[in-house]
């Protein structure tokens, strides 16, 4: 019989795991923008640094999302 309260087995992700990541990746990349946006209103040279920070967002997001799938798949 299988229970869904049971943890999962090694490489097996379950929808709260995915929802997780997705949830990293958007929060990665929306709190770069903030701090580009912060940036950017207190030295005046918008876009600039939000470009920036959005880059830095999707590169975070992607590692953070890499190393927990990694961390995930392998147990």
């Amino acid at each position: 019989m299988d229970d869904d309260n049971s943890a999962p087995s090694q490489g097996e992700l379950r929808g709260r795991d995915l929802l997780g990541l997705g949830g990293l990746l958007a929060g990665a990349v929306v709190g770069g923008m903030v701090v580009g946006l912060l940036v950017d209103g207190a030295l005046g040279t918008s876009p600039v640094f939000v470009l920036v920070g959005i880059a830095l967002g999707i590169v975070a997001g992607g590692i953070g999302f890499w190393v927990r799938v990694k961390a995930a798949l392998h147990g």
